[in-house]
């Protein structure tokens, strides 16, 4: 019988069972975001929820008198990608459901990292369900009409071209 306790710390452990979470996390939000045929889907999603686990456990591990600085920064950069995402057009934006689950996959990678695994299952369930809803109000029309083309055709009558007098030499 092989003896994994050799191989295998606590904190190996800890990653190994926070993969797993996070890979149903990041499938699950991920996956409703892509069939919608949205920019983030289930790779962006997992990797995002990852990657803040990572950082977050590594954290604990590094410095555990200061873990919050870590979070801060995962949290400034998730949210300059969530920014990417987010694009408006003809008076409405779009993407912003996208970067709200992106943001909030990264929140659930970081209960996945400080061991909260209850809270980040319960996070996920919620993310999916609330993906899930109709989108009752959500897309009405536009608040202000977007402005109309600008006719730039000019017409011989509006063109009215001076000669230049010439010099008497």
């Amino acid at each position: 019988m092989i003896d994994y306790g050799a191989f295998l710390t606590e904190m190996d452990l800890r990653f190994l069972l926070g993969f797993v979470f996070v890979l149903v996390s990041g499938f699950l939000i991920g996956f409703d975001r892509g069939s919608r045929g949205e920019p983030a889907g289930v790779r962006t999603h997992t990797l995002v929820a990852f990657g803040s686990m990572i950082f977050t456990m590594l954290s604990l591990y590094v410095e555990p008198s200061n873990t919050g600085r870590i979070a801060a920064n995962v949290i400034t950069g998730v949210g300059f990608i969530c920014a990417g995402i987010i694009m408006q057009r003809q008076g409405s934006v779009h993407g912003l459901t996208t970067a709200a689950s992106l943001w909030f996959s990264a929140a659930i990678g970081m209960a996945i990292g400080f061991g909260f695994y209850l809270i980040a299952l319960c996070a996920t369930l919620l993310a999916f369900f609330v993906l899930k809803m109709p989108h009752i109000g959500e897309h009405g029309e536009p608040k202000y009409e977007p402005l109309p083309p600008a006719d730039l055709t000019l017409k011989s009558s509006e063109v009215n071209i001076k000669k230049p007098k010439r010099r008497k030499k």
